[in-house]
């Protein structure tokens, strides 16, 4: 049932959106592809549309919509699937069926993390003067304080400044004179380095010069018969055996392909012939029809060597590369800039958040988790896991991250891609009433978000490939997900932040509940 205002609404965008059905709905959330179609023609048509309110009826009886409901849940939970078997009906008529049939398919795990408020500046004061009255340690220091000493020496620079007087400054010893003898062995080195280093470059030049390589290829990888050409250009001014050690190439295999080089060409008539049938047969004929041609009069010759000298010969039949399909139709409003520009380092917590969606395929269906990642050291801030990814998924993430800072002023920087999840009302109203800076990778440019990516590796690896989920429910499925992701913030130490948890790491530098 929609106004007169809301059918006005969708008619209007539909004409300006170049009649685009796709992008109308996505824009205004409403209506039908076929409703949207019915309005626009009563528009051409009278110029205006009937007043009041429009009350559909109901197109499909209880029996089409349960047996709807009952094969996508049978057929492994794909609305794409039920709708191209029944025929009927639309996506979001389904999901509202699901929604009225099935409620427990949108369950959600919901989770977040909770830390406490940084350290007061008189406690970094304090902690300070301790540091440079040198009275303990500053290890002990730091540990009455309850933070770590790079976190101490951190505070008094932000205090002080850098110009502090080192207190342990090293005295180095001086070299000893070195004899002659030690000096003549280290020329003679760097005189053999020199030779090293004009071979190299001189091997580079010439088969750029000779095969046509680029200046940055591994020698290794050229054929015998291409390193025996190099051997015999630069024979006049380095030796055979610095050649041949570093080409990596037998004495025998060279003297073998030197003598095939001087019998000349066997294949010179063939060559011309070959060239002659290409150019004959306007540049469209492969190996495969020149061999069939050259079958009728020249007589047998191998398949294999036809190709071989086609690819000498560069003749190469011109083709069209097809377009990959690509449902992209433009951007629904201009991208924020990329602020992240792919550095995921952070000073503090709560200064850079990145986030995404990633999918889990079951035997029962599909499983989406949306978290959001803290760049300082990895804490999955607050997480969401649902069967399907919709706007409710992300934003119910979204809102259980704000509440982790509401007491507190710092504003972090939110990373995306550029998913609609993302630029959708709800998602831009939550972002803009908490006052969060928006940023975006650039478009099918997933190395942007690479620290997202490498959280949803790690997840996956650990504990979704290696088990087997036949038996398991998606409820089960999503209780584990939120289980691991737990684990991973509390007990999963990582390397870079010294054999500690994201949650101990935080405790440690005295930043954390």
């Amino acid at each position: 049932m929609y106004s007169y205002a809301d059918r006005m609404r969708a008619v209007q965008l539909y004409i300006k959106l170049g009649k685009r059905v796709g992008a109308t709905i996505r824009k205004l959330g409403y209506p039908t592809k076929n409703a949207l179609k019915d309005w626009y023609r009563e528009y051409e048509r009278r110029h205006d549309l009937p007043g009041g309110y429009v009350r559909t009826k109901p197109w499909y009886s209880d029996e089409q919509k349960r047996v709807a409901v009952e094969h996508y849940l049978i057929h492994g939970r794909c609305q794409a699937a039920t709708m191209k078997a029944l025929g009927y009906p639309c996506r979001i008529t389904l999901s509202a069926w699901i929604d009225e049939y099935d409620p427990e398919a949108r369950r959600r795990v919901v989770g977040k993390i909770v830390t406490s408020k940084p350290r007061s500046e008189q406690q970094k004061r304090a902690a300070v003067i301790d540091l440079c009255s040198r009275r303990e340690s500053a290890r002990e220091v730091a540990q009455e304080v309850g933070i770590s000493r790079q976190t101490l020496y951190k505070w008094k620079d932000q205090q002080l400044g850098h110009e502090a007087p080192a207190y342990m400054t090293h005295r180095r010893d001086l070299p000893q004179t070195a004899s002659r003898g030690e000096l003549e062995r280290e020329l003679d080195a760097l005189r053999r380095d020199v030779q090293r280093l004009q071979l190299e470059h001189d091997l580079l030049t010439k088969a750029n010069e000779l095969l046509k390589k680029d200046l940055g290829i591994d020698l290794r990888l050229l054929t015998n018969r291409e390193k025996t050409l190099l051997i015999d250009a630069l024979r006049q001014i380095h030796a055979l055996p610095e050649l041949l050690a570093r080409l990596d190439l037998a004495r025998s295999s060279y003297f073998y392909h030197r003598a095939q080089l001087r019998l000349g060409d066997r294949y010179a008539e063939l060559r011309q012939t070959i060239v002659a049938l290409f150019e004959a047969n306007h540049h469209c004929y492969g190996y495969r029809r020149i061999h069939a041609a050259l079958a009728k009069g020249y007589g047998h010759v191998s398949e294999k060597i036809v190709r071989r000298l086609m690819k000498q010969e560069q003749l190469i039949v011109a083709t069209v590369k097809r377009r990959r399909y690509s449902s992209y139709q433009g951007e629904l409003d201009v991208a924020p800039e990329n602020l992240v520009n792919r550095d995921f380092q952070a000073a503090a917590p709560n200064k850079k958040w990145l986030t995404d969606i990633t999918e889990f395929q079951l035997p029962a269906g599909k499983v989406y988790l949306s978290p959001m990642i803290d760049c300082f050291d990895g804490l999955v801030v607050s997480w969401t896991v649902g069967t399907r990814p919709d706007a409710e998924l992300v934003n119910t993430m979204l809102d259980a991250a704000i509440e982790t800072i509401a007491e507190s002023p710092d504003r972090p920087v939110v990373h995306s891609d550029r998913g609609a999840h993302y630029r959708w009302p709800g998602w831009l109203s939550r972002m803009h009433k908490a006052d969060l800076t928006r940023s975006m990778s650039r478009k099918g440019c997933s190395p942007d978000n690479a620290a997202c990516e490498g959280f949803f590796g790690r997840l996956k690896n650990e504990m979704y490939y290696h088990r087997n989920w036949i038996n398991t429910t998606l409820g089960e499925f999503m209780q584990q997900v939120d289980s691991y992701i737990r684990w991973y913030n509390q007990h999963r130490i990582k390397l870079s932040l010294g054999g500690l948890s994201p949650l101990e790491y935080r405790q440690f530098l005295g930043i954390a509940a």
